[in-house]
């Protein structure tokens, strides 16, 4: 069962959702909640030139470094980070998000932003319940201009539901979460995958 805003404010009120810093009034819609853009961003290196094996560990050749492959932006007070058509960044939600043990997120983009090219999250996009961190953003631009970027402004939706009994996973306690905790948008984990194939793998709460 979806949220309602009435729910979500309840939910606020008790702690059932925690969201730092607060989202005001009018980022309230009637079944979600507008976070905003932050100011981390990370790229592909153009330098780079090899393949990135997605193969489980030891099934295939050997892990990539995305730390190496990967450059950290943080765009200053009042720029704007650039996405050029075919272009592929990970950003980062402006708010730390918290959910309840029973409580589930789904994060979607804004239809406006993506009338101009712009994907917001291409996949995962199920918040965990016990997620408690900032929300990493998977940002594909596939219209035909460049698109700006400026940290503050809002840029994607998320709505709440209910999950029938409490998890006893909560996501922000359980070893295998591999997202838990950020604070900045951090490259693919892929190679801490267990070769059984189980364990959590969303980064929105999701791997």
């Amino acid at each position: 069962m979806k949220y309602s805003d009435t729910d979500i404010l309840e939910a606020l009120e008790s702690g059932q959702i925690e969201i730092d810093p607060p989202v005001p009034p009018e980022g309230i819609g009637a079944v979600s909640v507008d976070l905003a853009l932050g100011d981390h961003f990370r790229v592909f290196r153009s330098t780079f030139t090899g393949a990135i094996d997605l193969a489980p560990p030891g099934t295939g050749g050997p892990a990539i470094d995305f730390d190496r492959i990967m450059d950290d932006l943080v765009v200053p007070e009042g720029e704007a980070f650039v996405l050029n058509p075919g272009g592929f960044a990970l950003g980062i939600t402006r708010q730390r998000v918290r959910l309840s043990a029973g409580l589930a997120g789904r994060l979607d983009g804004r239809s406006s932003l993506a009338r101009v090219g712009l994907m917001v999250h291409a996949t995962a996009h199920t918040i965990d319940p016990g997620w408690n961190g900032r929300i990493t953003l998977e940002f594909f631009n596939c219209g035909p201009l460049p698109l700006m970027l400026r940290p503050g402004m809002r840029i994607c939706a998320l709505s709440f539901e209910v999950v029938k009994t409490p998890t006893s996973k909560p996501y922000s306690s359980a070893p295998s979460s591999k997202y838990k905790d950020q604070h900045s948008p951090i490259p693919s984990r892929i190679t801490r995958d267990r070769q059984d194939g189980c364990g959590s793998d969303t980064d929105t709460g999701a791997a």
